[in-house]
């Protein structure tokens, strides 16, 4: 039976994930920061496991505990919309920490066991702000164009020993609770300088306006996951909703 572990399994596109692939017969680990055992079906297929992918030890504990595994789905990221002048320098670090080197620390920990099985596939998920420049998103399109660089040089480095590495790249989801953590820092953070504020609210305005727009709906990000974890053939880079693919062309 072939066993994917995936980060941030809580809500949104790592729980969809989760879902989908209990449904297709998979093992499943699905980790979390504060795991909850009401949001993902009983299964004898299922383990949810906690995980923070900014502490090593954490990493250690929920990969060791999870066991050999055919595939690594790093899902897990946190949103920032705000300017850079009024971003706090704990706040940019804590983005790093989770959407960048967390996923750069969970690929080192599953890397010994694929290594030695010349067997796996990695699945990073990205952003399509990396594809399209926007305001008030430098730091969180920093932090996952790095990702973007970061994965295209690994796939040449791990295809030697049979390791397959994947980049999945959704669209804008202004429905998912990611979107509205997003919107919801920004809001929080005191430090928005007094020149920013009125342009922000006609970015969030836009923001809200989008969601009735032509976006990336949950499905098309699992679908793509699906694609990149079960299919050889799938390109490295895989845009995932037509907003996303529309920027990609």
């Amino acid at each position: 039976m072939n066993s994917v572990l995936i980060t941030g399994c809580s809500s949104g596109f790592g729980l969809e994930t989760a879902r989908h692939f209990l449904d297709r017969g998979w093992s499943v680990v699905a980790t979390m920061r504060s795991p909850r055992q009401d949001v993902l079906p009983t299964s004898d297929r299922l383990r949810i496991l906690p995980l923070d992918v900014t502490d090593r030890d954490s990493i250690d504990r929920a990969v060791a505990a999870a066991g050999p595994i055919d595939a690594l789905v790093n899902n897990a990221g946190i949103g920032w919309m705000g300017p850079l002048e009024g971003t706090p320098e704990a706040a940019i670090r804590d983005i790093f920490e989770t959407n960048t080197f967390g996923t750069m620390e969970m690929i080192r920990a599953v890397l010994p066991q694929f290594r030695e099985r010349g067997a796996g596939t990695i699945v990073n998920v990205s952003s399509s702000t990396t594809l399209k420049s926007l305001p008030l998103l430098p730091i969180y399109t920093a932090s996952k164009a790095a990702v973007n660089a970061f994965t295209q040089c690994l796939a040449l480095e791990l295809a030697p020993f049979g390791i397959r590495t994947r980049l999945v790249v959704p669209g804008l989801a202004p429905g998912t609770r990611f979107a509205d953590n997003a919107r919801g820092k920004m809001a929080e953070v005191a430090g928005i300088p007094e020149p920013y504020r009125a342009f922000a609210d006609e970015v969030l305005a836009a923001h809200m306006e989008a969601a009735g727009a032509v976006v990336t709906q949950s499905r098309d990000v699992v679908d793509a996951i699906w694609r990149a974890v079960t299919d050889p053939s799938c390109p490295l880079f895989q845009p995932a909703g037509a907003d996303a693919v529309a920027l990609a062309a």
